[in-house]
């Protein structure tokens, strides 16, 4: 994480540097960087470089089954340097530790401490008394909520920053489990989300991603009515705020409410993440999704004649329990029609604790895989359309930074990490947060090539 913000008026006490690996979505890396804040707020030195540290702290994902693997092998990896190199405490948090805590610190004697998601503001006080001797295990209800006010230490690059307005999940999909490791769906208030926003922005933070399981629920238990409407509306008048950006737009729980106010809204993103997961009414159905696939498509039919030059994102699932070729072939079919300029497609995992695990007709591996790929050879076609349909025309693109001697940024209809990028020569210097003008000449599936509109002076 190499864009730490270290405040002046907080020089490090201790003598030990902390090194944090975070995997995982955008929501695990805004735990991350609030448990940086306390650790750093607690007089700890932060090093990007996990070789300097004397404690790593390994904030993990068990979503799915390659995501569970991945962060065990990051534990591994970590372990080595406790063993050959300058590390003395390994400690495992997030999503891993509140799923598998119990069975991990019986089969990881390497590991000195387990931090389930509900430790994060206790992560500096763990950190102590694991330098004391103590074998740290605090996994308990997962029932941690941050505010405006909690210490965070940004690892984004620094046009970008994320804002978690709710925790935890009240949906109970049939394949999912973050309702086990996350709680029920708990939002935060509009007040202490505008405080956030508000500060973010005044650090120099451009543009500003919503993040939740779910961001459409917003209110829903607080408020008793969705009020991510009005929370977008506030937000929309912080001053120096230049975009604001949607993730993970559930389907199931969009109010009629909310297309108008993203029509109006002058910083909104024209991007919208909107996981769909499947096509098929009966998988649908099965995967305990609320909405049928006409009313998906009346909404999504809607968001496009509202906002024009809108780019929708969305999610599929593919080889659920029961998926027969002909379901398969709706999805490619609804695919086609739909034209979604993103798309991540996923294989089904039978997720240990969820219903869908135990579900008749689990379909085979390879059926899976090959149906994967067909989907996402699909989805490469029409990426790249979208794409060719950009050359010729000038983009505003947000600059993150340079690699060889191309600049390279994204545009409104690109979110970080997840999309592509669009790469162009400058002769002057630009820096990260800029927005420049940029003539695109050519499309590749994923990413576009341009040329500046105009010089940097």
């Amino acid at each position: 994480m190499p864009y730490f913000i270290l405040r002046k008026e907080e020089r490090p006490l201790l003598p030990y540097q902390i090194g944090l690996v975070s995997l995982g979505c955008p929501k695990n890396l805004v735990d991350s960087e609030i448990m940086l804040g306390q650790l750093q707020k607690a007089g700890f030195s932060i090093t990007g470089r996990e070789k300097e540290a004397d404690i790593l702290i390994v904030n993990t994902c068990a979503f799915i089954l390659p995501a569970v693997k991945e962060s065990l092998q990051n534990i591994f990896e970590l372990a080595r340097l406790k063993e050959k190199g300058k590390c003395r405490l390994l400690l495992v948090a997030g999503c891993l530790a509140q799923r598998y805590g119990e069975q991990l610190r019986k089969e990881l004697p390497e590991v000195d401490g387990f931090l389930g998601t509900g430790a994060v503001p206790y992560v500096a006080e763990l950190v102590k008394r694991a330098l004391a001797g103590e074998k740290v295990y605090a996994v308990g209800e997962p029932f941690y909520e941050h505010s405006a006010d909690s210490p965070r230490l940004l690892a984004t690059p620094p046009p970008t920053a994320y804002v978690k307005i709710a925790e935890g999940c009240s949906n109970r999909c049939a394949f999912c489990v973050i309702p086990a490791i996350r709680g029920r769906y708990r939002s935060r208030t509009m007040e202490s989300i505008e405080k956030e926003v508000s500060s973010l922005v005044q650090s120099g933070r451009k543009e500003i991603i919503l993040v939740a399981q779910e961001t459409t629920r917003y209110g829903l238990d607080l408020y008793g009515r969705y009020m991510l409407p009005e929370l977008i509306r506030r937000l929309d008048a912080v001053p120096g705020l230049v975009w604001l950006r949607l993730l993970y737009c559930s389907p199931d729980h969009f109010p009629e409410e909310l297309v108008e106010v993203l029509a109006e809204a002058k910083k909104c993103c024209r991007y919208l993440d909107i996981p769909v997961q499947h096509a098929s009414n009966e998988i649908l159905k099965k995967m305990n999704r609320r909405k049928g696939i006409n009313e998906i498509r009346r909404l999504l039919v809607q968001l496009r004649e509202r906002i024009p030059g809108l780019v929708l994102r969305t999610t599929l699932l593919v080889g659920f329990p029961g998926e027969q070729e002909t379901h398969f072939e709706e999805l490619l079919d609804f695919m086609r029609e739909m034209s979604f300029e993103r798309a991540g497609v996923f294989k089904f995992y039978p997720e240990e604790g969820t219903p869908a695990a135990s579900l008749p007709g689990q379909v085979p591996e390879e059926v899976k895989e090959e149906r994967y790929h067909r989907a996402m050879a699909l989805q490469r076609i029409i990426s790249f359309r979208h794409h060719q349909r950009k050359v010729g025309k000038k983009l505003t693109v947000l600059v993150e930074g340079k690699a060889g001697a191309f600049f390279y940024g994204r545009t409104e209809g690109d979110a970080p990490e997840i999309d592509g990028k669009v790469y162009f020569p400058a002769n002057g210097y630009l820096a990260p947060g800029e927005f420049v003008p940029v003539l695109i000449k050519e499309a590749k599936e994923y990413d576009l090539i341009g040329e500046l509109a105009h010089e940097p002076a």
